[in-house]
């Protein structure tokens, strides 16, 4: 019988979640926990890995330590017998495990490195900067939460239901925003990030930049000072990105605004200029404009150029009803910055005439960050914008070098990044494992939301698919009536012939949360047919899938509510 002291538990509930971990852990065979006395008992077999039990533990949240030893254990765990049996001798440090060094600490880093230790593996973590990442500290959680206050601020100004409940001028205490955003950030980084490395003993973490000496060393700069030369048997670059600047004549000698520095403004100004169409730039444009800033967004193209034109077009009208102003096919040439009494003034110059703003937003994308890693030691091979390339398995040129997250060349969301991170420690760690991103959903934050998965109708004709295709606007789709807001569309696309579904957008107040049905679907190849045949809850925005599925074979109009 073994101990293990677990910190962190706040509930009864949270022993039970504990136990089931532990329980799972290959050679457990059972796992008394209490809340009450923070510890868990623990039967297990002879050579079950330490750092797979604290490891488990470290997943949900909580910190674990042994208070004992097993009477007999092993450096590591599947991972470690299967090297003993093939004879290789690639282990390195006194634990004898695999040793493998994970550059960053965001949603790619962590995935692995917990993956890495839950096979057997000893890692070291190097971060620069915050731990976390951009997620969680300076993108996806902060944004979010500044969107849903602006979306709060928006509906008291005015919402369909005015002419029964008065609609009022919301008092934006900013500060006040801030802080509450501040405190939620700092909480998860603690709880998903700090915490549960803090609670690993198989991870080191070192604070400082690393760079390749070679390809099989790393030389960290600490920041308190000193260097390190971190030897690995296999590395992981999730180094992340960073705002990308457009090379503007004036702009760098400006104060501009990249997202990090919007996110933590402490006023709203009266005027806001957006360089830029992205993700980014939009949802902000939107949220800024919400909590009471004149908002212009620049876009050299049209909105969502890539996307399907229906989706640019809906989302354009919204803003405009806003008042949020658009100005397609538009760059600006040179800005200049000019100091006055009090604050400054952003001056834009475009072909269309000047621009003038109290602050600027530059959004127009983000670029990885790889150039301060010193690659050129390694012959890891990049792409031109400076991304490493990969293969499904996250694999680089260099055999034992992986890269994982958006200093890639695969799509910049957290949700691929901690999906890659995942397989590259199993492929580091012996195994086998590849990404199938065709069914990769992707949500947009603004109001309608934007949701896409699979492929826009170009996308399969560029690829050779032929296809059909319905449309249903949301004055069809009973929630959408429900709440006086039948602003979008859902858009399916099926592969002519054999009816199956290839592709959905959907532009709606909450398409992000249909769209993971969608996705569904497509993942299990379902056609059009079998999707319209599904049970779905009526007066639920997931349902317009249904409908939009019945539009192939019917006139949803006539259709009674609920009609199956």
């Amino acid at each position: 019988m073994s101990t293990l002291k677990i910190t962190g538990m706040t509930c009864d509930s949270c022993a039970v979640h504990v136990k089931d971990a532990l329980e799972k852990v290959p050679g457990v065979q059972s796992a008394d926990v209490s809340y009450a006395k923070g510890s868990a008992k623990l039967a297990i077999e002879v050579g079950t890995s330490p750092d797979a039990l604290t490891a488990a533990v470290a997943g949900l949240g909580y910190r674990a330590t042994l208070a004992d030893a097993p009477s007999v254990s092993t450096p590591g765990g599947l991972l470690d017998k299967m090297h003993d049996l093939l004879g290789r001798n690639d282990k390195t440090g006194s634990s004898g495990a695999l040793h493998i060094a994970v550059i960053g600490s965001g949603g790619a880093a962590m995935a692995a490195a917990l993956k890495a230790v839950e096979q057997g593996a000893r890692v070291t973590l190097i971060e620069r900067g915050t731990i976390g990442g951009t997620c969680v500290n300076v993108g996806c959680v902060p944004s979010k939460i500044m969107i849903r206050a602006a979306h709060i601020a928006h509906l008291r100004r005015e919402s369909p239901f005015d002419g029964g409940i008065a609609a009022t001028t919301p008092t934006i205490q900013r500060t006040a925003l801030l802080a509450q955003q501040q405190a939620r950030v700092d909480e998860l980084r603690h709880a998903k990030y700090e915490g549960i490395l803090e609670g690993n003993p198989a991870i080191t973490v070192l604070h400082g930049s690393a760079r390749f000496k070679d390809n099989r060393n790393l030389i960290v700069q600490l920041n308190d000072g000193g260097e390190r030369v971190v030897a690995f048997d296999r590395c992981l670059i999730a180094t992340g990105a960073s705002p990308a600047v457009p090379p503007i004549p004036g702009l760098k000698d400006t104060p501009y605004w990249t997202s990090t520095e919007a996110l933590v403004s402490e006023t709203i100004p009266k005027r806001l200029a957006v360089i830029g169409s992205s993700v980014v730039a939009l949802e902000l444009a939107q949220a800024f404009a919400r909590l009471g800033a004149k908002v212009t967004i620049l876009a050299r193209s049209t909105l969502f150029f890539r996307e399907d034109p229906a989706i640019g077009e809906a989302v354009t009208a919204a803003f405009r009803m806003e008042g949020i102003e658009v100005r397609e096919h538009t760059q600006a040439s040179q800005v200049a910055y000019i100091n006055g009494e009090g604050d400054g003034e952003f001056v834009l110059t475009t072909a269309h005439g000047e621009l003038r703003a109290d602050k600027l937003l530059v959004a127009t994308g983000r670029a990885p960050n790889t150039r301060k890693l010193a690659l050129d030691a390694t012959g890891v091979t990049l792409t031109p914008q400076g991304a490493i390339v990969i293969d499904p398995g996250m694999r680089t040129s260099v055999e034992h070098i992986y890269a994982a997250g958006d200093c890639t060349d695969q799509p910049q969301f957290v949700y691929v990044a901690a999906a890659a991170g995942t397989r590259a420690a199993i492929n580091m760690t012996g195994g086998d494992a590849a990404l199938n991103l065709t069914a990769m959903p992707a949500v947009v934050f603004t109001d309608p939301q934007v949701a896409t998965v699979g492929y826009s109708e170009a996308e399969a004709h560029h690829d050779g698919i032929k296809t059909d295709s319905r449309t249903l606007t949301l004055d069809n789709v009973p929630r959408a009536l429900a709440n006086f807001d039948t602003r979008g569309f859902i858009k399916l696309v099926v592969e002519e012939g054999s009816g199956r579904l290839i592709g959905v957008q959907a532009v709606a107040p909450e398409a992000g949360e249909l769209i993971q049905t969608a996705a569904l679907a497509i993942r299990n190849r379902m056609t059009v047919q079998e999707l319209a045949d599904q049970l779905f809850p009526y007066l639920t925005m997931v349902e317009g899938l249904k409908l939009a599925a019945q539009t192939f074979n019917k006139d949803v109009k006539q259709l009674s509510c609920c009609a199956g």
